[in-house]
Formats: C-alpha cells, structure tokens, sequence
C-alpha cells in the first residue's frame, strides 16, 4: 500500500480549513450517549474524509470516533490488513465552548501497528505527521522531542487527572515531581505539543484508540519514549482505554516512570 503523505496532509489541511474554521464559535452542541459532545463540525469533517479517503484508498476500512461501539467492534474485529483511524474533532468540549485548543487526528493502522499519523491544529496551521521509520513533522520542518538532560524536577508536565487514582491525584497534587503542569483537553494537540518539545513529562489515565494512535507514532517518530502505566506498548489496536506515560527523551522517562510506580 502506498501512502502519499504530503497528500494527506493537504486533504486534512483543507478540510480543516474549510469545515472547522468557519463552524468555531457559530454553533450549538449536543450530547451523545456516553455524555461527550458532540457538535455538527464532528460529523462534517466525519463525512468528508470518509468520502475522500475511499477515493484515494478504497481498499482500506474505516474508523472513526462518532460510529457505534457495535461498528467499532466489528471493524476491529473484520479486518486484518490496513484500517483509518479518525478522532474527526478532538476538544470537541473545546470547540463547543469557544476554547481555541482543538484539532483532527488520523492513524493508519496496518497489520496491528500504526503506519501513519496526522495531526491538525486548524487555528494554528501546525500539522503534525509522521511515518513509521521515517521520523515526525511539523508542517515542513523535522521534529524533534525536547532536547535530552532534562531534570524531572525542571520539567514542563501535562497531566489530566481526572482519570488517575485518588492516590496518585493526591501526591501529583501536594507534591509534585516537576516544575509545572497543563491540562488542555485536546489528547490530540497534546501528544503534537510533546513531540515539538512544548512539554517534556505527559500522563493520562485513559485514551481511547482514536486519541492515541496518531500522537503516539509522532512522538515516538520525534525521539519521544510512551508506555501504559502498567508499562505496555501504549497502542493496542482495540476500543478499551489506555493509560498513557510519556516523556521527551528515554532518561527522564525513566525518572517519570519510577516516580510513578512509587506513588500510585
């Protein structure tokens, strides 16, 4: 299968652009099943790089956050080769809200690894991609993690907490091991935002695949280290959640990773 990159950079690029940009701060939102919103601009760009991508590959299955659990299932279940990947609006609560901290993710999963990453930040223009063995971009520019010596204690540290244990939210609270931390609720920017070196220590409770697929390859392609909190690969090609550990370069993981274990 042959993927032209620079191609799908434009597609998504455009469908960024023409799609999210003009519905921001123009629109209502509603709420699925599961309590997520969910807002028109999820389901435009949803239809629109479906349409597309069967255009350009019509062999390859397609994934996407806003289908049914049932139909997520049953694609993981049926294919076997190559498989789209889409979070059409991660920060969908961002969107809704005005907050301008949203963007589109896209994984190409082949034989049970990603192959392909792209993220977009449409408000920004920073599109993040990457290829398995081939290293991460941000728009034409090569990336690379922060650079390597960091100490844990002088870290930059994105963090939600909300899904992390009373225990390990308490000590990540009164006693933190780094220098500051964020929450932008974008899973999608943020795994962007460590592999351009914007942060250096990163920990989520749990991603579901469409969150993690495209960041994950990106900041590994950047130079980045990523492993569950149970110390798994952190892509696993099926629906349940993952945690998600990660730093800048392989030593300060290290130190992020046994900080973690000690005081969970």
């Amino acid at each position: 299968m042959t993927i032209d990159l620079n191609q799908l950079n434009t597609l998504i690029r455009q469908v960024g652009r023409e799609e999210l940009i003009p519905r921001f701060q123009r629109i209502g939102h509603e709420y699925k099943a599961d309590g997520s919103v969910l807002t028109e601009a999820d389901l435009a760009v949803d239809a629109r790089l479906r349409e597309q991508l069967h255009e350009l590959h019509p062999a390859t299955a397609f994934l996407s956050e806003e289908m049914s659990a049932a139909e997520q299932e049953t694609l993981l279940a049926d294919t076997d080769t190559s498989l789209w990947c889409l979070d059409p609006l991660d920060g969908t609560s961002n969107f809704a809200a005005g907050i301008p901290c949203f963007g589109i993710s896209l994984a190409l999963i082949h034989d049970g690894e990603v192959e392909l990453g792209i993220i977009y930040d449409p408000l920004r223009d920073e599109c993040f991609s990457a290829q398995k063995g081939r290293g991460a971009c941000l728009n034409d520019r090569p990336l690379h993690a922060a650079a390597s010596g960091i100490e844990l204690k002088r870290a930059v540290a994105m963090v939600d907490f909300k899904r992390l244990t009373p225990t390990l939210r308490r000590r990540l609270v009164e006693q933190p091991p780094y220098s500051s931390q964020r929450n932008f609720g974008s899973c999608a920017l943020e795994w962007g935002w460590m592999a351009a070196g914007r942060g250096h220590v990163y920990l989520h409770g749990g991603q579901k695949l469409w969150d993690l697929a495209a960041g994950s390859l990106i900041l590994t392609e950047a130079g980045g280290t990523c492993r569950t909190l149970d110390g798994e690969d952190v892509f696993a090609a099926r629906l349940a959640p993952r945690s998600v550990v990660s730093a800048s370069d392989p030593a300060l993981f290290t130190a992020w990773r046994d900080w973690l274990a000690e005081n969970d």
